[in-house]
This record gives structure tokens, sequence and C-alpha cells, in this order.
């Protein structure tokens, strides 16, 4: 069995599209003992911990952890606290690139995967009242960055480009996920 340790909505869509029967279980790890951490280490370290957690339930099971982190002038930009943090950080997005940078760590028996995908996001400009309307309507409050990339369309225009896997940048970087999945899923 596979046991994808998240309660991400978003993960387990792109999950979905690579793995037909998967379980999630949800893992409360203190997330703040990571952030201390380089954010490479960070992220790799969040998504292990929570792949171990997974593993305590299900020790003879594919467990999957991941953990998704945006970046900005090399400081780690948290998931919102509320709206006025929301509209702080989407105002210091607005027309700069950062980095969207995803840590997943497999587990199965003995073998221990642990990688990060780093893509880059470019906004737009973005108004006000744009990004009022969003936090209303949206309500970015469990996504770091304080957006979803799959949200921005003509409507709310904030992404104006990216560089590297969309899919990373919605929270599961499915194309390298993959890659190390295939041989493991093999073997059940």
């Amino acid at each position: 069995m596979v046991v994808l340790a998240s309660n991400s909505p978003r993960r387990k869509e792109l999950l979905k599209q690579i793995i037909d029967n998967f379980i999630c279980v949800n893992t409360n790890i203190d997330e703040n003992l990571s952030y201390c951490l380089p954010y490479l280490e960070c992220v790799k370290d969040l998504a292990k911990r929570k792949a171990k957690e997974g593993q305590k339930l299900y020790p003879h099971d594919l467990i999957i952890g991941a953990d998704t982190i945006v970046v900005f002038n090399g400081e780690i930009i948290h998931k919102p606290t509320d709206r006025n943090d929301a509209f702080r950080i989407l105002s210091m997005l607005s027309n700069q690139t950062h980095q969207v940078v995803t840590g997943y760590c497999i587990l199965k028996g003995e073998t221990e995967i642990v990688k990060t995908v780093i893509s880059e996001v470019k906004f737009y400009p973005l108004s006000e009242q744009l990004i009022n309307r969003y936090i209303e309507e949206k309500k970015p409050f469990d996504k770091a960055g304080s957006y979803g990339i799959q949200e921005s369309d003509k409507n709310y225009p904030i992404v104006e480009s990216f560089k590297g896997s969309y899919t990373n940048i919605v929270g599961l970087p499915i194309e390298e996920l993959i890659k190390d999945l295939k041989p493991l899923l093999i073997r059940e």
C-alpha cells in the first residue's frame, strides 16, 4: 500500500495523477523545529519527519512525505497567519521573482529517498484591490506564500511566468517523484 503522509488536498489531487490507490494520514509534527535550518535542509527535514511519522503507523508500506515552502531573497516565507499577513506577503512578492521549494521523502523498508525540487515564479505587479479580492475569495491561509498558482487566471492575474515544475509549485513535483517511485512500486 502507498501512504501519503499529508492531508493537503492539493498533494492528494496531484498524487492521484500517478497512483490509483493510496491513503492519506495526518502527521502532527512541529514544523517550527525545522525552520531554523537553511531552506533546502528545512524542506528535506520536514518531508522526512512527516514520512517517519507515517511509517510509525504503516511500517511495512511505501510512505511519501512532502513539504513546500516559498523562498524570497533567501528567506522562507511561511503560510500567512492572518489576513494582514497574507496582504503583506502578496505585496512583498508583487512584481518579484521567488522560488518554490518542495522536499519529498519516500520510505519503503530500508530504502530512503530524500530530494528537493526548486521552481521559480514571477509575479505580475499586484494592485491592492486585486490582493484584497484574492484574499477574500480564495482564502490563501493554508498556502506557502499566500497563493496557489492554480488560482492564477484572467480573474486573478497573479503569476506572470514560472520556470521548472508546475506541479512542484502546486505542492508535489510529480515528474520527479514518479521516477523515484517506479522501481519501488514494481517490487510491490
